[in-house]
């Protein structure tokens, strides 16, 4: 026994007794690349953090801020061994990041342990590779194929290339009744009708498809189907935001984008004029509503808010939003710190902030001149009575001041931006323009002044009502800008220039300071790598559900890298060959065959490529919020075509205005207005209207590069019960009872073609005949129910009529109404 233990013990030595110390370790072969794989990303010769770099062994002898990293010969005193465990009272190494290896440890304290000893010659380790996004894209040759036939322009070649390398078919070419509804949807937003169906299917021509795309693109409603991504990345809401929430106009900002998208602005100019449109040399009055991009932020209006805080919350939100919509990247991360991933730093986040800290944010009447010269002269009337009354009547401002001590706070939080903030100050403390204020709301609110308020309601009524718009305009004197400690509005840090991110391509510049203008065009220099890369792969996004880059909005090292990188880069420089044509973009990416194919699920994918990231089929998508009220207003036969114009409100559930903190009204419109398209219903921030956050529809309160999809019972119950559905189920009756020939079977292909384009197959009108007759049945032994229904039919048509909005009822249910194909 004695003997079988020591040879137990003997056998264990090794790895009883064995430990890091007894590790042989080369310096170049073994130390190095662990340094130059973890460390030197942060502690490099670029930006070293604390000063200590490691791309040497030199270098970290010598240390940085806090000392010497390495101590020779004592591994368990070493900063870096204690930083690289992460022993108590050390941060982990690297950060945010995974630890080393336990056999990498080994390795670095074997090393400190031996001395530390390197080469007397060693070159610093070789910085990271740059990042791909980072990198201009250059115009790759479309690679060759062996199925030639199945192309029909370069973007099928990066698609079919690596599918033929892997032994993958693409799919079938969809149907034509599917390709035009899809190419409906997907460029207007708008689904065909029956008549636009039977001229696409009835044309014979080679070029059939590519003129029904041509088509498309020329429309009017093009502008509006593709206004809605941009304002979800404007993030464009009709109200201030927070809990009060007031209404704001900015309309026009909308109009303008849907007229540059539909005239085919070139996409630099298109941002160009967002950012800086007021900057241009004789900006024009479209030029400044176009700068309403970055007035699109939340006003927090609340009484008792530091004003100056808030306003550096909009110039963060611009940043970021700036970062996020035209770059790709997250540059919000380094609002308080250098970027944990990307090679961003802090202090470049605020050079950004500086261009644009320097903007006041007034609002823009558009209207004549003369019709402003009368306002202006109207307004000095008005001041001036009011003026007079102060100097004259003394005993009114004690009513004022009494007035003033007797709101509540619902009742201050009515009362305007200008109004508040007076409140702040002591009353014998205000300047003429506050204690105007003031005065001018005690006069509007006083019952018992009431002469005083008609005389002044009689003079404003002289005064045209001219719209206006929020927009930007550079300040004369420019703001000073400081870097944020860890980001906080209060604590100002060391002061910075306007700048850019130094991984990115330098600042060109007139002269002088750099300012938003200098930013606008930088950002579309054919130098700049991200804009065109991250603008093609959300046009494709839109069309395939999934970016060649999935993560659209994190192109940084974080995010996913680009499934086809060829096609990628070759979209982008065909992108800005094409003058940055957004249009010629979509006819390229419509028209090729990888779009056509059908979107039908096919086993063979299912385990190779079941979230089709190699593009072999097709996607099924569910319409956007405001296209799944649009479908059912184009099936019904209830749109209102027209293009542009104010807010509208839609009917809603009773109550929704009483969700937010203020009670406000929503008189639903009759008439045509009742009748637009989704994008023009007026969103308010607090209290969104149900149907657009029901079908997922972003917030407004920052920039939304791309909508979730979510499959909820809740859209189904909008569909099949919402007043408004249930009104366009009634009007889609009528238009099937009114258009179609007096026979069930021919009014149950009509009404399917309505809904879906395509005829129902012979299962399909039998189930729907079925569910006609069986309505009609119950609506004649109940003609009560039946009068609730349809309260203005006749009552020899009131169970048909009914029936047949049962009918509509279902259509507008399916599935398949609320996806694109």
């Amino acid at each position: 026994m004695r003997t079988l233990l020591a040879c137990f013990a003997y056998l264990a030595l090794p790895l009883t007794f064995a430990s890091a110390d007894d590790v042989s370790v080369d310096y170049l072969k073994d130390v190095k690349p662990i340094l130059a794989k973890h460390c030197v990303a942060c502690h490099g010769a670029t930006k070293p953090r604390g000063g200590l770099r490691l791309d040497t062994a030199a270098a970290a002898l010598k240390g940085g801020k806090g000392g010497s990293a390495i101590e020779p010969g004592q591994a368990d005193d070493s900063t870096l061994m204690l930083s690289v465990i992460g022993e108590e009272g050390f941060q982990r190494m690297p950060l945010k990041r995974p630890p080393l290896s336990e056999a990498d440890i080994n390795v670095l304290r074997a090393w400190i342990n031996a001395g530390a000893k390197a080469p007397s010659d060693e070159l610093p380790s070789p910085p990271p590779a740059i990042h791909w996004a980072f990198v201009a894209p250059s115009h790759p040759d479309p690679p060759a194929v062996t199925d030639e036939a199945w192309i029909r322009n370069p973007i099928d070649r990066f698609i079919l290339a690596p599918l033929e390398r892997e032994g993958i078919r693409p799919s079938p070419e969809a149907d034509r009744v599917t390709l035009i509804r899809r190419a409906s949807l997907d460029l207007i937003g708008l689904p065909p009708s029956p008549g636009d169906v039977d001229r696409f299917l009835a044309d014979d021509r080679p070029d059939a498809y590519e003129r029904l795309v041509d088509r498309l693109l020329a429309s009017p409603h093009y502008g509006e189907r593709w206004a809605r991504p941009w304002l979800d990345m404007a993030r464009y809401a009709d109200s201030n935001g927070y809990s009060i929430d007031a209404p704001r106009q900015i309309w026009k900002y909308r109009d303008w984008v849907i007229n540059a998208l539909n005239r085919d602005q070139p996409f630099d100019q298109f941002t160009i004029d967002q950012l800086a449109g007021d900057l241009v040399p004789n900006a024009t009055i479209d030029q400044k509503i176009a700068t309403g991009f970055h007035r699109n932020t939340p006003i927090n209006q609340e009484g008792g808010i530091d004003v100056e805080q808030f306003r550096m919350e909009s110039v963060l939100d611009r940043v970021n939003t700036t970062g996020s919509v035209f770059l790709g990247l997250t540059v919000g991360c380094t609002q308080c710190h250098d970027h944990k991933y990307d090679p961003i730093s802090q202090k470049e986040y605020y050079q950004f902030f500086a261009f644009f800290n320097n903007v006041d944010e007034p609002d823009l009447p558009v209207a004549t001149d003369e019709e402003v010269a009368k306002r202006d002269e109207v307004e000095a009337k008005a001041a001036a009575y009011l003026k007079d009354l102060r100097e004259t009547k003394p005993a009114l401002l004690k009513q004022m001041v009494a007035w003033e001590k007797g709101l509540d706070m619902e009742a201050s939080q009515k009362q305007s931006q200008e109004v508040r903030s007076a409140f702040g100050v002591r009353p014998d403390q205000r300047n003429e323009a506050q204690t105007a204020a003031v005065f001018e709301a005690f006069i509007n609110q006083d019952k018992a002044a009431k002469t005083y308020k008609q005389e002044v309601a009689k003079l404003r009524k002289q005064a045209p009502k001219l719209t206006t718009t929020m927009v930007v305009k550079e300040r004369t004197t420019p703001r000073t800008t400081h870097l944020l400690i860890q980001g906080d509005t209060t604590r100002p840090g060391d002061v910075v220039s306007p700048g850019v991110p130094a991984v990115l391509p330098p600042l060109k510049t007139a002269s002088g300071t750099p300012n938003r203008l200098d930013l606008a065009r930088w950002l579309v220099d054919p130098s700049n790598p991200l804009p065109a890369r991250v603008t093609v792969n959300r046009l494709w996004q839109a069309a395939f559900g999934r970016g060649i880059v999935e993560t659209d909005g994190d192109f940084g090292t974080q995010g996913a890298p680009p499934s086809h990188p060829e096609l990628l880069d070759w979209l982008a420089t065909e992108f800005q060959a094409r003058g940055w044509s957004l249009k010629a973009v979509q006819r390229l990416i419509l028209t090729s065959a990888t779009y056509r194919q059908t979107s039908k699920i096919r086993p063979d994918l299912a385990t190779i490529d079941p979230d089709n990231r190699k593009f072999a089929r097709q996607a099924r998508l569910r319409l956007d919020a405001e296209l799944v009220r649009d479908a059912a207003l184009t099936a019904s036969g209830l749109l209102t075509p027209e293009v542009g114009g104010p807010s509208v409100f839609p009917p809603q559930p009773d109550g929704v205005m009483n969700l937010g903190q203020m009670r406000r009204t929503w008189k639903a419109d009759t008439g045509a207005d009742r009748y637009r398209r989704g994008l023009y219903t007026y969103f308010w921030r607090a209290t969104p209207h149900p149907l657009l956050m029901v079908f997922d529809a972003p917030d407004s309160t920052q920039a939304c590069t791309r909508r979730v999809r979510s499959n909820t019972p809740l859209q189904a119950l909008t569909l099949l019960n919402d007043d408004a559905f249930f009104e366009f189920a009634k009007a889609l009756a009528a238009r099937v009872l009114t258009e179609a020939p007096a026979n069930d079977d021919a009014r149950i292909t009509l009404a399917f073609r309505f809904c879906l384009a395509r005829t129902p197959s012979e299962v399909e009108s039998q189930r729907l005949a079925d569910l006609l007759n069986h309505q009609r049945d119950e609506f004649q032994a109940d003609p009560k129910t039946a009068k609730v229904i349809v309260s203005n039919a006749s009552a020899q048509d009131l169970a048909e009529r009914a029936a047949w909005t049962t009918v509509a009822r279902v259509l507008l249910n399916l599935d398949e109404f609320i996806t694109r194909e």
